[in-house]
C-alpha cells in the first residue's frame, strides 16, 4: 500500500461517491471527466480495492468505497478549514468566516445583520451554510451557527440570545376565504401546512404537536422556507416565526393562547476561534443582530 496518496484521489472518490458517476464528480470539482477516471483506478490501484462497479444507472460503490466515504469527509473539511485559516491570517478582520443557520433564519434575519457587517469589515468573505442539520462545530465544518438548541459540548463558546417564538399564521385572503379557527380541533376543517416526515425538532416538541399529525395535513413538505411560501401565498395555516409574521402585514395569527412554541436561539463557535478577529467579530454582529430582532417580536 502506498502510504504517500495525493489528497487529490481522496477529492475525486467524495465527488463520484456523492454524484453517482465520473461527470458529475468532473463538473463538481470543475476537471475533466478523464481526470476523474485516472484518479480512481490509481487511488484503486495505491490501496489495492475495487471502489466501482458499473452497472446501467452509473457507478455502483462497493462496501470499501463506503467504508472510506466518513474519512475523506473528513479531510475534505479539513482542507476547508485550512483554506480558511490561511485566507484569514494578516491584520485586522479580514478573510473567511463561515457561518452555519436553519434555511429560514439564513433567508430571512441573516442578511442584513450580514451586510452592516461586511459594511462595517469588507475584508470578510462570509459563507453561509443554510442547513437544518446541525453543522458539527467540533470538526470544524461551520465557524459559527446559530443553532435552535442548547450546544452540549462544553469545547464551545454559546451566546444564548433569546427565544424565538413559533406561532399559527395564515394569510389574511385565506382567512376571509375560510374564516378563521375557533381551537385547535377546528383546524381539521382548514387546508394545515406540515411536515412530510417528523424532524427531531417536532419530536422534541412533544405535547405541542401533539394535535398535528402527518395525515391531517393538506400541504406536506420538510422545507421550512416552502411551507412559509405557502402561508404567504394564501394555500393555508402553518407554523412560522411570530417575528416574521410581524413584518408581513398580510399575514394574521390565529390561536395565539393555543399554540405558541418558544425556540431557544443561540450563536455559537469553538472556544480556540476566539482570538480570531473576524470570527470574534462575526459572533459578535450575529449577537447584536439577534438579540434585536428576538427583542422585535410582538407580545402573544
Amino acid at each position: 500500500m502506498n502510504p504517500a496518496i495525493a489528497w487529490e484521489y481522496y477529492r475525486s472518490l467524495l465527488a463520484v461517491l456523492s454524484h453517482g458517476s465520473l461527470s458529475g464528480a468532473a463538473r463538481a470539482l470543475a476537471i475533466t471527466q478523464p481526470t476523474v477516471g485516472r484518479h480512481i483506478g490509481a487511488l484503486e490501484q495505491a490501496l489495492g480495492v475495487t471502489l466501482f462497479t458499473r452497472s446501467q444507472t452509473g457507478l455502483l460503490p462497493t462496501e470499501v468505497a463506503l467504508a472510506l466515504r466518513p474519512h475523506a469527509e473528513a479531510m475534505a473539511q479539513t482542507a476547508a478549514l485550512m483554506e480558511r485559516a490561511a485566507s484569514s491570517q494578516g491584520q485586522g478582520v479580514a478573510g473567511v468566516v463561515r457561518i452555519s443557520a436553519s434555511e429560514v433564519v439564513g433567508v430571512e434575519v441573516l442578511p442584513p445583520i450580514l451586510a452592516r457587517l461586511r459594511e462595517r469589515h469588507p475584508g470578510l468573505t462570509v459563507e453561509l451554510v443554510l442547513s437544518n442539520k446541525v453543522q458539527d462545530l467540533l470538526r470544524r465544518e461551520a465557524d459559527i451557527a446559530v443553532r435552535m438548541v442548547r450546544p452540549r459540548q462544553e469545547q464551545l463558546l454559546a451566546r444564548k440570545v433569546g427565544d424565538i417564538e413559533l406561532g399559527l399564521h395564515a394569510h389574511a385572503d385565506y382567512l376571509a376565504r375560510r374564516g378563521a379557527p375557533l381551537d385547535l380541533a377546528d383546524l381539521a376543517r382548514h387546508a394545515v401546512i406540515g411536515y412530510d416526515e417528523a424532524s427531531p425538532f417536532v419530536r422534541n416538541a412533544g405535547a405541542v404537536f401533539k394535535d398535528f399529525s402527518r395525515e391531517h395535513f393538506a400541504w406536506r413538505c420538510d422545507s421550512d422556507l416552502a411551507q412559509l411560501a405557502l402561508i404567504r401565498a394564501g394555500a393555508g395555516i402553518g407554523v412560522c416565526q411570530a417575528g416574521l409574521a410581524a413584518r408581513d402585514p398580510a399575514l394574521r395569527r390565529v390561536l395565539p393562547q393555543a399554540f405558541a412554541l418558544p425556540m431557544e436561539t443561540w450563536v455559537t463557535m469553538h472556544e480556540d476561534l476566539r482570538g480570531s478577529l473576524r470570527c470574534r467579530a462575526t459572533f459578535d454582529a450575529l449577537v447584536e443582530g439577534l438579540l434585536a430582532y428576538v427583542a422585535e417580536q410582538p407580545l402573544t
